[in-house]
């Protein structure tokens, strides 16, 4: 099973982690880190009930053209039956749709086919079809939009795995994407499993001061946190253990 798109794996500790982290706090921490377009406005999940942890394995589309239909969805040719077989376990199928919601990207038998291939989830800024039917597919889906079209009455897909944009963010092949409730954030790969463990940590120091502000506490000296609350968020990690 190829993994050729991922220029760097994160430690399974690492994995772990983010999937028990939100994207606002991986926001943040890409934030200090100097990256500031690392969310998808307008993209929300089919399954909110679902977290979404893997790899970025991208998909571009561009507007179709007679001569460029493929009607019969041949699928030894038509690239996006070619990035359903190709996605390995732990990817995200990730689809540049240029935000055109017109006609689907894909719907849920490919949806299923990609589940069974292990893949982490998807990811659209265009939409999807059958949607309804995502509610048995245990895949975290993520869209700007449902449409019933098939998707070659719009979109005709031309490559697998290069640079693409996704609701206006930079999504290059390996990307560590998360997903949540409230949307997704895209990861750049070389800083994957050092926001992990900060991302990690941060929500356990929140976790704390939330802790702090429901009994009472102002939020001077505590958000954000002086040297005493530090000292006392020590003790209480160590307590943790």
């Amino acid at each position: 099973m190829s993994t050729s798109h991922r220029p760097h794996t994160l430690s399974t500790d690492a994995f772990a982690k983010l999937r028990t982290v939100s994207t606002a706090t991986l926001t943040s921490q890409l934030l200090k880190r100097g990256f500031h377009n690392t969310f998808m406005p307008g993209i929300y999940p089919l399954r909110p009930d679902l977290c979404m942890v893997g790899y970025a394995f991208t998909l571009r589309y561009v507007p179709t053209r007679p001569d460029q239909v493929d009607v019969l969805y041949d699928n030894t040719k038509n690239v996006q039956r070619l990035a359903v077989e190709a996605v390995s376990e732990d990817d995200v199928l990730v689809m540049d749709a240029h935000g055109d919601v017109r006609a689907a990207t894909l719907g849920n038998i490919l949806a299923t086919r990609l589940k069974a291939r292990g893949a982490a989830g998807v990811v659209t800024d265009g939409a999807l079809r059958d949607t309804p039917n995502f509610k048995s597919i245990e895949l975290p889906a993520y869209i700007k939009a449902a449409n019933a079209i098939t998707s070659f009455e719009v979109h005709h897909p031309v490559d697998i795995n290069v640079p693409i944009g996704c609701a206006g963010v930079l999504v290059m092949p390996g990307d560590i994407i998360v997903g949540d409730a409230e949307g997704v954030v895209v990861i750049p790969s070389q800083v994957g499993e050092e926001v992990a463990h900060d991302a990690y940590e941060q929500e356990r120091l929140e976790e704390f001061i939330q802790n702090k502000v429901a009994q009472g506490a102002s939020i001077l000296g505590v958000y954000p946190p002086d040297e005493r609350t530090k000292a006392e968020y020590a003790e209480w990690r160590k307590q943790q253990g």
